[in-house]
């Protein structure tokens, strides 16, 4: 990479990485509108990760995890709306202390809004980050956000940092659905790792290389990928290394709007304790 453009990260993040769960981060390269994955890299710790993250670079990466707490739950909480000030007294919780103080505020609401979100949750069509199960988003907000925050990286509207290390909340479900509509792609279930899911991949990796997925399509992008790279994706019924470059990809448009003097890398105003999801 030259010093004026940084490398693009994607990230699929899991709060409890292992062998057969790690954290997958996509790097590559944004040329003359292709955004070329140049690897994949795995983590099985936290702190592997962790010392990833903290390493000297030019990146602006896409990261699957939470930012921040609905403002709605964080008021009810009494906890402070400060957004660095609310997550180090989050970080500080376990997760058993999240789970009692969370499922607390939730059986004192009426049955169907048990859950607070964020705005970003409506047009993002994303999880509550206050959510402990299926998925562990309370959790996985808990484990990243620290690393990101100990690494010294910046944070677009939230927290300033070092400006050659950019991260920035992404949601590859966004992205995926834009393509699939309700179609299902992954599963870690292996019962559920189908014939049809395995198309869906095909299909989705298909629009992605053409650009013909909306966002790319409106960014002038494409995915640009070897032949083994393109099958090791569409092998992985698990979906972790797709979403990694799902996320690689929503940085790409990230870069390329701030490029086109978008401030904020196409962040609109948004809650400041809350966060944003990128191209939301």
């Amino acid at each position: 990479m030259t010093a004026s453009v940084p490398e693009l990260w994607g990230c699929d993040f899991s709060s409890a990485p292992s062998r057969r769960k790690p954290i997958v981060l996509a790097r590559g390269g944004l040329r003359a509108g292709r955004v070329l994955l140049e690897r994949l890299e795995t983590f099985e710790t936290l702190n592997g990760f962790g010392q990833r993250l903290a390493e000297p670079g030019h990146w602006v990466g896409g990261f699957d995890l939470p930012f921040g707490l609905p403002r709605e739950l964080v008021e009810q909480l009494g906890w402070q709306t400060d957004w660095l000030a609310c997550m180090r007294h989050y970080a500080a919780l376990s997760r058993a202390e999240i789970r009692e103080c969370f499922a607390a505020f939730c059986a004192a609401r009426p049955a169907g809004g048990k859950f607070a979100h964020r705005a970003t949750d409506r047009p993002a069509g994303s999880s509550p980050s206050m959510k402990w199960v299926n998925p562990p988003v309370a959790y996985m907000l808990h484990a990243g956000l620290p690393l990101l925050l100990e690494a010294g990286v910046s944070l677009p509207g939230l927290c300033s940092g070092d400006e050659a290390r950019v991260a920035l909340e992404a949601y590859p479900g966004l992205l995926a659905r834009s393509v699939l509509g309700a179609r299902s792609y992954k599963s870690d279930d292996k019962a559920k790792q189908t014939p049809e899911r395995l198309i869906a991949r095909k299909d989705l990796l298909h629009a992605l290389e053409q650009g013909t997925a909306p966002l790319l399509q409106a960014a002038g992008l494409r995915l640009k990928l070897s032949h083994a790279q393109h099958d090791e994706l569409v092998a992985d019924a698990s979906g972790d290394r797709l979403d990694a470059v799902l996320c690689l990809l929503q940085a790409a448009w990230a870069f390329a709007q701030q490029q086109g003097g978008h401030a904020r890398y196409g962040l609109p105003d948004f809650d400041p304790l809350e966060g944003w999801i990128v191209t939301a």
